[in-house]
C-alpha cells in the first residue's frame, strides 16, 4: 500500500505519503489564497523525498470537506486527474474527521467538537466521541446557534478558535488545520479494516455564492 493523500478544504495546502505502516513525507503550508499554486510543487516535494514516482502510488486520499468552494476544488480535481492519469483510485474522507484522527494522535481523548472557518461568520463542524468516532453529520451554522450543542465540550480547530464564546475550552496543542498525514494513516487504518471510504465528491453544505438571478430572462435568436 502506498497512498498520497491530499487535502485543500481549509486555509492548509497538506499532502502526505503513507506507506500503510507510517508516513514516509509530507508538506504543510498555510496559505488561504494560495492553493492552486501550492499544492503540486507540495505534491512534487512529498514524492522527491520518499524517493518514488506517481506511477509507484497504489491509492489517492483527498479531503471532500467541507470546505470554501474554490480551495475544496483544487484538491478534488488534482486528485481526480491523478487517479485519469494512472487509473489508480482516488477515496474521499471527510475534512473534519481527519482533523479529528489529528486530534487524537495528539493525545486528546474522549467526546469534543471539530470546527473550521466557512467564512460568512459561519462554522464547518461536527461533534465527536472520539478521534475515529463522529457523532453528528457535518453542518455549517453561526456558532451563536450551536451553543447549546457545543457547551461542555472541548473545541479543536480554526473554527473554535475564531469563536471561543461558543466553543469554550480549545486545548493547548491541538492541530488547528488539516493535516495530510493524518488522513493518510486513517485512510490506512480503514482500507486494512476493509472499511468504505467516500466518493470523491465534494461537501459544500450551502449554495455557492454565484447563483442565476431572479426573474432572469432568457434571450433566444429567432
Amino acid at each position: 500500500m502506498l497512498l498520497l493523500a491530499l487535502d485543500t478544504a481549509t486555509p492548509a495546502v497538506t499532502v502526505a505519503l503513507h506507506d500503510g505502516s507510517g508516513v514516509l513525507a509530507e508538506s504543510n503550508q498555510v496559505d488561504a489564497r494560495r492553493h492552486g499554486e501550492l499544492l503540486l510543487p507540495a505534491v512534487h516535494r512529498v514524492l522527491g523525498e520518499a524517493g518514488v514516482g506517481l506511477d509507484a502510488v497504489t491509492g489517492f486520499v483527498v479531503g471532500v470537506g467541507p470546505g470554501p468552494y474554490t480551495g475544496l476544488r483544487v484538491g478534488l480535481t488534482t486528485a481526480g486527474v491523478f487517479s485519469e492519469a494512472t487509473g489508480v483510485p482516488v477515496h474521499g474522507l471527510c475534512t473534519l474527521d481527519g482533523i479529528a484522527y489529528a486530534v487524537g494522535l495528539a493525545g486528546l481523548e474522549g467526546p469534543f467538537t471539530v470546527a473550521t472557518d466557512a467564512r460568512r461568520k459561519e462554522v464547518y463542524w461536527a461533534r465527536y466521541a472520539d478521534a475515529r468516532t463522529r457523532l453528528t453529520d457535518p453542518a455549517v451554522d453561526r456558532p451563536a446557534d450551536i451553543t447549546d450543542e457545543t457547551a461542555g465540550l472541548p473545541a479543536v480547530g480554526a473554527g473554535a478558535q475564531l469563536y471561543p464564546d461558543t466553543f469554550g475550552r480549545v486545548p493547548e496543542g491541538m492541530p488547528v488545520h488539516q493535516s495530510a498525514a493524518a488522513m493518510a494513516a486513517l485512510a490506512a487504518e480503514k482500507l486494512a479494516a476493509g472499511e468504505d471510504l467516500l466518493p470523491d465528491r465534494p461537501l459544500y453544505l450551502r449554495r455557492p455564492d454565484a447563483q442565476v438571478p431572479a426573474h432572469y430572462k432568457v434571450v433566444t435568436p429567432r
